[in-house]
């Protein structure tokens, strides 16, 4: 079956292109999340009322950008097992696909939690809540 070979050296580099590509994907992720993060910051920043500072539209913003970056990466790290399934990398697939999952799992409930109280506050008529409502409401300077 010597045949085989090339076909498998074929996917073989298929699949290494496939993950140095996936795991850039995620690295990308990550800047752009710290970029639109800090945006955010630098718009709270500017326009703080005298209300508590939102860490946790700052978390969401920020976590939602990691979540989708470890979906990335969990796709690199299942191209390089297929590759190589050593144990080392198998452990590893495992820890990312486990933190994935929990991180996935939080932001979900905290991004259910803020749609209930959007949509709470809006029920009551009530002022913006959240800081991307009151920064939609005013024009940038």
């Amino acid at each position: 079956m010597a045949w085989l070979y090339p076909i498998e050296e074929f996917f073989l580099i298929i699949a290494q292109i496939g993950e140095v590509f996936l795991e850039g994907i995620a690295i990308i992720c990550v800047f752009i999340g710290l970029l639109a993060t800090a945006k955010l910051l630098t718009k709270l920043g500017r326009r703080r009322q005298k209300v508590e500072f939102p860490f946790v539209e700052v978390r969401l913003k920020f976590g939602l950008w990691l979540a989708l970056a470890l979906e990335f990466q969990l796709g690199a790290d299942i191209l390089n097992t297929t590759i190589a399934p050593s144990t080392d990398a198998l452990i590893q697939l495992a820890v990312i696909a486990v933190i994935r999952t929990f991180l996935n799992y939080f932001l979900n409930k905290e991004i259910e939690a803020e749609i209930a109280m959007r949509e709470k506050s809006q029920e009551l008529q009530h002022q913006a809540l959240f800081a991307d409502e009151r920064l939609r409401d005013k024009p940038d300077e």
